[in-house]
């Protein structure tokens, strides 16, 4: 940051200080501004006490002071009742069966946690009721993202039930809306669309449960007056950090102003808070941007790989899976000959996947094992420690798969604890991939999962990384150990516990690398991603539909989250698959002992390139996407490293057709680089006609390069290299 003082100065001066009344103060001293760098969130507490937003966008946006605000439209975090008739952000009905809520201001705070982020606290009471509402809203200054969750607690004489509970509820003024959203399913996931809004509301949502993104992902691209664009225009990012099912409400009402509503979905879920406990929401993730969604889709990169993910600076490993090799079929001897495969071609770590595991109902197919976490002593009598230690004497490192919220009927678990599964009384159990969900609520299956991730790890020191596995949502939400009236928690309460054995995980295991993984892309959000380094974006691994799936996944998410192998799947050519999968964190999914030698020298070559020259700026520098696959027949998009030194271009013919001008961005104008097309079949030279040269930023971004690829499956990988 260069000013980080003048930040600080900006701040205190800005959060006027904390009081109780309604004292003689000024309108501009009833201001409550959050800036970032490049944006500004400003509260106004109005004569009536309560907290109203006047803009969240561009810093040099005019604020006129309302001397008296006629409605409650504006209302940062609404209530229900008392006046209040659009759909409220939050929703109560406190002890003595009262249905309205009315928050008014009670204190404020802000405190300075770093020269760069800052945590902003609005405290707010019930006008009668103790019953309280925190908005917390933390911003991170050099990134220009806003943070911001809501702390619901009272003092009742007996149970308030929550009915709706928003994370954050902003508010935008503008011409016109237009809503990018993510959508999918099973091998279609993060597909994107774009609609305009029209008057009313329009809702996306998830009633999963637990893989809450399997349909579609709780985060949005909003741009105002105009369609979103990659390089201008005021857009808006929105993503909510939670696994389980998500609301997105957008109400346009009759005046064009429109209310975003963020958090978790309400539905079946009512919640009864005992006085004297907090209830959390989860965090809202929000940043806007004057130049287009590429720099909010930077802006989110920027802030994941400080504050978002595990160990955002640390390189993600090429990684070689068996599944694509084995699946469930293998024993000792075969994964052992798998790692020389993984040592030949460069791999850094190979992963077990599933099937490892089962005894009394050995993991053959998914019908059984799942829960029951003893290796298998047929196929693997001497154990994972063995496996881990055959593997680190290749110096390959090894990683095993998990599934642990999970069970089969046929296992030793299930025979003992039944009770232990969610499912509804009086219905026939719903088995999803012939398994169910183990209730996390209750404490005996939650430190039963834990006890399988301990158990797991701490047999070797050898064991570095894991694939964590959710292959079913909630179909049947019910809890044979909450109590009748708490049945409406289990959704809500089995992802915080979720969370909290993340957590415990990461804390313990600091060394052991972690990629979330769901049936595909079914949990990909920034709650669960604090405590992993990278998730599996979908079983469908055709390089053609990867280029499409992380096309979308990078409007939010960096390239180290995004795990990108290289398998046969769709039958393209192998070097096209290579260079789709360099664009995010490179793995492979194949039998290396049968790829002939031909093939293992293009896996390596490839890999080779991608440890020494690409990785780190693919995974630490600025996306530049260039050139849409929704678009037309080619797809495009560079990376810049931080202190712009170096950038690589990724070029994908879909369709085949004629040639025409790229033009690279984000690179510095004023330097001068290198070009040089890379990952070229052996022996063969580069046809493009700039390769070798040496030309300045401005030139390149303005002039741009004819790519040499024309047909179907044709890829290019083209290195920028500063020489000053």
């Amino acid at each position: 940051m260069k000013h980080p003082c003048l930040f600080l100065v900006l701040i205190c001066f800005s959060i006027i200080k904390a009081y109780s009344g309604v004292p003689a103060d000024t309108l501009k001293e009833r201001l409550i501004s959050i800036p970032t760098a490049h944006s500004k969130l400003t509260l106004f507490r109005a004569a009536d006490n309560r907290i109203y937003q006047l803009a969240y966008g561009r810093t040099d946006q005019e604020i006129s002071i309302p001397a008296n605000i006629a409605g409650r439209e504006d209302e940062f975090l609404p209530p229900s009742g008392n006046g209040f008739i659009w759909e409220p952000a939050i929703q109560a009905f406190h002890a003595d069966g009262n249905t309205s809520t009315d928050l008014v201001f009670v204190r404020q705070s802000v405190k300075a946690i770093d020269n760069n982020v800052s945590l902003t606290r609005i405290e707010l009471k019930d006008s009668y009721y103790p019953f309280y509402v925190t908005i917390c809203i933390k911003a991170y200054y050099n990134e220009d993202l806003i943070e911001q969750w809501a702390e619901i607690s009272h003092k009742e004489n007996g149970p308030v039930t929550l009915f709706r509970f928003a994370s954050s509820s902003p508010v935008f003024h503008a011409r016109n809306y237009w809503l990018s959203q993510f959508y999918g399913a099973y091998k279609k996931e993060f597909q994107m669309v774009e609609e305009k809004l029209t008057p009313g509301i329009k809702v996306l949502d998830s009633k999963l449960g637990v893989r809450a993104q399997q349909m579609r992902n709780p985060s949005f691209i909003l741009s105002v007056n105009d369609s979103a664009r990659e390089d201008s225009g005021d857009v808006y990012g929105g993503t909510l950090g939670w696994s389980g099912s998500f609301q997105l409400s957008f109400e346009m009402d009759n005046a064009n102003r429109l209310r975003a509503l963020c958090g978790i979905n309400p539905f079946g879920s009512q919640y009864k808070l005992q006085p004297g406990k907090v209830f959390t929401t989860p965090s809202m993730y929000w940043t806007f941007s004057t130049e287009g969604k590429g720099q909010v889709s930077r802006n989110f990169h920027r802030w994941a790989l400080k504050y978002g993910i595990r160990d955002g600076q640390k390189p993600r490993p090429v990684v070689v899976n068996n599944w694509e090799a084995t699946g469930m079929k293998f024993d000792e001897s075969t994964i052992v000959s798998l790692f020389d495969g993984a040592k030949q071609i460069g791999a850094d770590l190979f992963l077990l996947d599933d099937g490892w595991f089962g005894n009394k109902y050995p993991r053959d197919t998914p019908k059984s094992g799942l829960g029951d976490w003893d290796a298998n002593k047929v196929r693997l009598p001497q154990g994972l420690p063995y496996l881990a230690k055959e593997a680190q004497k290749r110096n390959v490192k090894f990683g095993i798969w998990l599934e642990p919220e999970m069970v089969n009927p046929l296992t030793e678990l299930f025979e003992n604890h039944p009770e232990w599964a969610i499912g509804e009384p009086h219905r026939e159990p719903q088995l999803s991939r012939n398994q169910l969900v183990l209730d996390l609520t209750r404490p005996e299956a939650k430190e039963y999962v834990w006890n399988v991730i301990d158990k797991t790890f701490s047999q070797s020191s050898d064991i570095s990384y894991t694939k964590w596995d959710c292959n079913r949502y909630v179909t049947q939400p019910g809890s044979t150990y909450l109590k009748p009236d708490e049945q409406s928690h289990l959704l809500i309460d089995y992802n915080f516990a979720l969370y909290d054995i993340m957590g415990r995980m990461a804390k313990k295991y600091p060394n052991v690398m972690a990629m979330v993984c769901s049936g595909g892309g079914g949990r990909v959000d920034y709650g669960a991603l604090k405590y992993f380094h990278s998730f599996w974006p979908s079983d469908n691994t055709d390089p053609v539909r990867r280029i499409y799936m992380q096309w979308g996944y990078s409007h939010f998410f960096p390239a180290n989250t995004i795990a990108s192998h290289v398998t046969n799947m769709g039958k393209r050519p192998l070097r096209f698959a290579i260079n789709v999968a360099m664009s995010g964190a490179l793995g492979v999914d194949m039998d290396i002992r049968k790829n002939t030698p031909e093939e293992r020298n293009v896996l390596a070559a490839g890999i080779k390139l991608y440890k020494e020259n690409l990785r780190e700026i693919v995974q630490q520098g600025d996306l530049y996407r260039l050139e849409s696959p929704y678009e037309g027949p080619r797809a495009s998009l560079d990376y810049v490293a931080v202190d712009k030194s170096k950038a690589v271009l990724f070029i994908y013919q879909l369709k085949a057709g004629s040639p025409v001008v790229l033009k690279p961005r984000g690179l510095d104008p004023l330097r001068k680089y290198r070009i040089k097309e890379v990952n070229l079949p052996e022996n063969e030279s580069s046809k493009l006609a700039i390769d070798g040269k040496v030309l300045d930023g401005a030139t390149l971004m303005r002039d741009g390069l004819i790519p040499t690829s024309k047909n179907e499956f044709d890829s290019m990988v083209i290195e920028f290299s500063t020489t000053n």
